[in-house]
């Protein structure tokens, strides 16, 4: 039951530490990124759909992203949508296409979207240090049901520290790298 406290734990925390690494491939770094658009919903005759399924998705140039929506009366939905968004983007239209210029980034932008990366991956220390929290708080009601050694107790505490450990450097690793993406010309 231990070992099995100590498995979940280390999965949970390599979602979160998975979901870290989504979240900041979102973030872009002065070049057009079609997966900056992914979570972006469109209201499609009611329901909120994902941009990517209803329109197609293209990268014409390094700094211009496309969408070519399957039906045009959707264009100024896809509009919205990015505009609601908050990417910081401003779309326009062709008649037949959203396009959305990728402005290369100004200091300002870069001192922004390094603070939304630290932002990002302090959700993911915290969501690593819930799910070690959680697991100790596990160890220890088992420990109280099966009467299992206070020794044994903490050397799984110390186990659990150390997964912990692991996981928080990965983030500081993505941060690191991410930074200097994102500091670059």
């Amino acid at each position: 039951m231990l070992n099995d406290i100590y498995n979940d734990a280390n999965s949970r925390m390599d979602q979160a530490v998975k979901h870290t690494q989504m979240e900041l491939n979102k973030i872009r770094s002065g070049r057009a990124n079609p997966e900056l658009f992914n979570a972006i919903m469109v209201d499609y005759y009611g329901t909120p759909t994902p941009l990517n399924q209803v329109s197609t998705v293209s990268v014409p140039e390094p700094r211009l992203i496309t969408f070519q929506p399957y039906e045009k009366m959707l264009i100024p939905a896809i509009e919205k949508a990015i505009m609601d968004a908050n990417l910081g983007y401003t779309p326009g239209n062709n008649g037949n296409a959203v396009l959305v210029p990728i402005p290369s980034l100004s200091e300002e932008r870069r001192v922004e979207l390094t603070k939304f990366m630290h932002k990002l991956i302090e959700e993911g220390r915290i969501a690593i240090r819930n799910v070690r929290r959680d697991a100790l708080h596990q160890v220890h009601d088992y420990g109280k049901q099966e009467n299992i050694s206070e020794d044994e107790i903490k050397g799984r505490e110390i186990d659990l520290q150390n997964i912990t450990d692991r996981h928080i450097e990965e983030l500081n690793a993505q941060q690191e790298k991410k930074g200097k993406e994102i500091m670059e010309v």
